[in-house]
């Protein structure tokens, strides 16, 4: 398939499924379900392509295709994938195509609905395969509006209003991209100043953004930290998150942990620690500081949960606090295990959303003491429910425990008490997860509940697809790894050069 602009056809394929939503009559709902999930299909099918057809051995940029844009700018629309951006192609995509399934009973203007998601999906994906920084915020600011709409439209009402949490999210992630754009910006005058002529390509900016002085590289990270962070929903700028996941739809929540959170934590590996390593090593304790007190902070806030969602929500920062300190421990064996925990975490909250979505949908509680003996009438929707429960407090052989495992080993060569009261927060993981499971789906049933009926044909298609890449993950890790090894071994090389340069190495 050489020259087939194979990563074009994977992130346009829900424009055009949306495109053509807007010519089906409102009341086709069946039609309008099987379009959005035949786009997803297309592109996930064509993400397992590009992620098995990538040439480990050679590395770099593969499947590239660039077009010059705004010449005066030095923008080009660059698409290309690596061992870093791939296994987020391929997350976005099996979530994406989850999400659809998992809004099968969507009622309420199901067409708006799925042009909107698919627009969602579509602008999540463009983050990861942009190699150009004007692209990259571009697709960042197109999933702004969509997921506002979607949360205020058909969010939940429990414990948070819609519009409440619709408006929360929003705007921490304006406040976010605001700062990322300071400091995006001033990094462009100031490379282009040293490099004589604008480009706005990954590559480009790192080449000039390493000539920098420490001091400018500072300041220039600290911003992008900030930006980054709060997206990755960092401590202490992460109460938006568990209130956008209890406010917003299953879908939104699926896509919200699984994927919008990772671009924060991608574009802290991808652009400011490529581009700035010396304000990057400077930050680093913080970072790894910051981690661990949303590690533990998260981890207790979810152990006083009784909300179905919070609890998740708040997991997902305490998970993303992993990742935190994975970043800050500036390491080969670290940087692998934050991409490949941000893939396990995104199929992990995923799955769970979802399941709670259902649960939802046919007790319309998410309240645990209103619930029990769930695992009798629904048997099927328990296990999908209890397989992420396991993955999130990273079972042996499940996506989860290497790239934990292999967080740890890195941190603790950094920072060992850090790395200790991170490896604690594992032990309040199994507290929230397993009482929230006994008390929801074991114990007594509850009769009120006798009725209910199972997850069965397109509800089921979530559990397959995400429950496969638990398993799959957790028992032949070196899907995964091989490929983010092939990624992050280059840049640490290029991080380690420039450091070398003014004389640190880690």
């Amino acid at each position: 398939m050489e020259g087939f602009p194979v990563l074009l056809i994977t992130l346009l394929s829900p424009v055009l499924a949306a495109l053509i939503l807007t010519f089906i009559p409102r009341d086709e709902n069946k039609l309008i379900k099987c379009i959005a999930a035949v786009g997803t299909f297309i592109s996930m099918a064509l993400s397992l392509y590009v992620y098995f057809a990538y040439d480990k051995s050679l590395g770099g940029l593969q499947f590239v295709m660039q077009v010059p844009w705004i010449k005066d700018l030095g923008v080009t629309f660059f698409l290309g994938v690596d061992g870093i951006s791939l296994p987020m192609l391929l997350l976005t995509n099996l979530i994406g195509f989850s999400a659809v399934f998992a809004s099968w009973n969507v009622d309420h203007r199901p067409k708006d609905f799925f042009i909107l998601l698919l627009l969602l999906i579509a602008g999540v994906m463009g983050t990861f395969i942009a190699q150009d920084l004007f692209i990259f915020l571009l697709f960042y600011e197109v999933v702004v509006i969509p997921i506002y709409i979607l949360v205020i439209i058909w969010g939940s009402t429990k414990r948070v209003t819609k519009e409440y949490a619709g408006m929360k999210l929003t705007i921490y992630l304006l406040i976010g991209s605001g700062f990322l754009l300071v400091g995006v910006i001033a990094l462009f005058m100031k490379t282009t100043a040293i490099a004589g002529v604008p480009d706005m390509s990954f590559t480009g900016l790192a080449e000039a953004g390493r000539r920098l002085g420490a001091f400018d590289q500072k300041w220039l990270f600290a911003l992008m930290l900030f930006g980054f962070g709060s997206l990755l929903s960092m401590w202490p700028f992460h109460s938006w998150s568990p209130d956008g996941y209890a406010g917003a739809p299953t879908a939104v929540s699926m896509i919200h942990a699984g994927v919008l959170k990772k671009i924060g934590g991608y574009g802290l590996i991808r652009i400011a620690l490529f581009v700035l390593p010396v304000g990057a090593k400077f930050w680093a304790p913080l970072i790894a500081v910051l981690g661990v007190c949303g590690v533990a902070y998260a981890a207790m806030a979810a152990l006083a949960q009784k909300d179905l969602k919070y609890i998740v929500g708040y997991s997902s920062v305490s998970h993303m606090g992993y990742v935190l300190l994975a970043i800050g421990s500036m390491s080969v064996i670290g940087l692998n295990g934050a991409v490949a925990n941000m893939f396990a975490h995104g199929v992990m909250a995923a799955l769970f959303f979802s399941m709670i979505g259902f649960i939802y949908e046919k007790t319309h509680t998410r309240w645990i003491p209103d619930m029990g003996g769930l695992a009798r009438q629904t048997p099927r929707l328990a296990a999908g429910f209890m397989l992420a429960a396991m993955a999130s407090l990273g079972l042996p052989g499940l996506v989860s425990f290497i790239p934990e495992f292999t967080i740890f080993v890195a941190s603790f060569k950094v920072y060992g008490g850090l790395a200790v009261i991170a490896i604690a927060g594992i032990i309040i993981t199994a507290l929230y997860v397993l009482r929230a499971g006994a008390n929801t789906l074991f114990g007594p049933p509850r009769h009120e509940y006798d009725h209910l009926k199972d997850i069965h044909g397109p509800e089921l298609v979530p559990l397959a697809v995400l429950g496969t890449a638990l398993v799959v993950g957790g028992l032949l890790p070196f899907l995964l790894f091989d490929m983010v090894n092939s990624g992050i071994v280059p840049l640490m090389a290029q991080i380690n050069g420039a450091l070398q340069m003014v004389g640190g190495v880690f």
